[in-house]
């Protein structure tokens, strides 16, 4: 019982609640770590292909950036995101933040006149 103006009584943890609850805490962090390490993979797939990209631009005297597949690309993505219950923009964000690393590359492709190795 707790005393007046001291708040409600703590309830007693129960030490096997404890364990079961770190227990799934280790499965939960497995599977983000499982997430985190296809992510990675994915990304590095993604960047093998606009590196190719970036190649066939410089080859052909294209520019790096193309703002309306950008653009194109922004309002897919929103729209995926949304579906699957993803808050838009971040979505938007990370695609923004990649675009930029993507466009990056283009422009040191470019500058360096690199052709397909």
């Amino acid at each position: 019982m707790s005393e007046a103006g001291t708040g409600p009584a703590r309830a007693a943890i129960d030490p096997d609640d404890v364990a079961r609850a770190r227990r799934l805490l280790l499965e939960e962090r497995r599977s983000i770590d499982n997430i985190d390490a296809a992510l990675v993979h994915l990304l590095a797939e993604r960047f093998s292909h606009t590196q190719r990209v970036g190649v066939l631009k410089a080859e052909h005297g294209l520019p790096p950036a193309d703002p309306a597949r950008e653009q194109e690309q922004i309002r897919h993505l929103r729209a995926l995101a949304d579906d699957a219950g993803l808050d838009p923009t971040f979505a938007e964000a990370f695609l923004r933040f990649i675009v930029t690393e993507v466009i990056r590359h283009h422009e040191r492709i470019r500058d360096e006149g690199a052709t397909p190795g």
